[in-house]
């Protein structure tokens, strides 16, 4: 059995980027910068390290979402690990990126409260829900 499930919050580092597929579907790409803290070897002290992390969502919640989303804003993710390559120049290239399942807004209020919208709360949008899985007992490997 394997797992593949990725937890992140973070900052988005730009204005996401909507396109489609050639089959029309659309696909919304941003990155999001995520804090690692360690200690500094030379020094002793604690240091921010920033990772910086793609992320795509596609379909309905991608044109809805990009209506939204702008450079910025912190934002908890929850998705799947993806592993793309391709060759570009004669050389070949590969990255590891987040296909997002779930996305929660996390902003501050004018009175510095803290604020968190579900993608599901804001009503200003129109997001299908995903799909439902029927899960039949032949398809459970054991």
């Amino acid at each position: 059995m394997s797992i593949n499930k990725v937890v992140i919050t973070g900052n988005l580092t730009r204005d996401p980027e909507l396109r489609a597929t050639p089959s029309g579907a659309a696909v919304l790409s941003f990155g999001v910068a995520v804090n690692d803290r360690r200690r500094n070897a030379s020094t002793g002290e604690w240091e921010n390290y920033a990772n910086f992390v793609d992320c795509s969502i596609f379909g309905a919640r991608a044109d809805a979402l990009s209506r939204i989303l702008t450079k910025g804003m912190k934002v908890a993710i929850e998705g799947k690990l993806r592993y793309s390559s391709w060759e570009k120049d004669g050389q070949r290239r590969s990255k590891l990126d987040i296909t997002v399942e779930e996305i929660e807004f996390m902003t501050r209020s004018s009175d510095n409260s803290s604020v968190t919208h579900s993608v599901t709360e804001v009503s200003e949008i129109d997001i299908p829900p995903a799909p439902e899985i029927t899960v039949y007992d032949e398809d459970i490997p054991f």
